[in-house]
C-alpha cells in the first residue's frame, strides 16, 4: 500500500495534464491537403516510368497485367484479390483479411454499389487483369470519412481479377 501512495503525486500531475490538452485542437485534413499529397503520389507513380490514365468519373489507374475476356458490367459478380492502402502506405484493407481461404472477395457489381470509385474502377477489368486503382476521396468516403478512413482520405487499391461470371 506504501508504494501506490508514492504514486499518488505522479498519477494526479498526468491527470493535470491530460485534462489540459484539447483534442479539438487537432487540424481535421482539408481537401487542399488531400489535392497535394495526391499530386505528389501521382508525381512519383510517373517518376517510376507508370503510365497514369484517369477514368471519365476521375479514378486515377495503371494496368499492371492485362487480362482477357469481357469487361465487368454492372450486374456481373467479380472475384477479386485486393490490397487496400493510404498514399503513406498504411495498409487498411485486403482480400485475405475477409477470406483467408483463398483471399478472394467476392461481390456483385452495382448491386449495392460500393464505393463510387471502386465500381467504376471495376469496369476497366477483365478476367486475370491486375490494375492499381487512386481513387479521391470525393469518389469513396469524402470529407465524412468512415470508420478507420479519415476524411480526405485518398484510397489505393492493387486488384486482381481472379473471376467474372456475367449477370446472364
Amino acid at each position: 500500500m506504501k508504494s501506490l501512495i508514492n504514486y499518488i503525486p505522479a498519477i494526479i500531475l498526468v491527470m493535470a495534464a491530460v485534462s489540459c490538452l484539447n483534442l479539438n485542437d487537432v487540424p481535421e485534413p482539408t481537401a487542399a491537403e488531400e489535392q497535394s499529397k495526391l499530386r505528389e503520389y501521382l508525381g512519383n507513380l510517373e517518376k517510376q516510368g507508370n503510365n497514369i490514365d484517369t477514368t471519365a468519373a476521375g479514378v486515377y489507374y495503371i494496368k499492371m497485367a492485362d487480362g482477357t475476356g469481357e469487361k465487368a458490367k454492372e450486374g456481373d459478380t467479380l472475384t477479386v484479390g485486393y490490397v487496400g492502402y493510404y498514399l503513406s502506405g498504411y495498409v487498411f484493407d485486403a482480400s485475405y483479411w475477409h477470406n483467408q481461404v483463398d483471399s478472394t472477395f467476392t461481390f456483385v457489381l452495382g448491386n449495392p454499389p460500393l464505393l463510387e470509385g471502386w465500381d467504376d474502377g471495376m469496369k476497366l477489368m477483365n478476367k486475370n487483369s491486375k490494375y492499381q486503382l487512386v481513387i479521391p476521396s470525393s469518389l469513396a468516403y469524402g470529407s465524412e470519412g468512415s470508420g478507420m478512413i479519415p476524411p480526405y482520405q485518398t484510397l489505393v487499391f492493387v486488384v486482381i481479377m481472379k473471376d467474372l461470371k456475367p449477370k446472364n
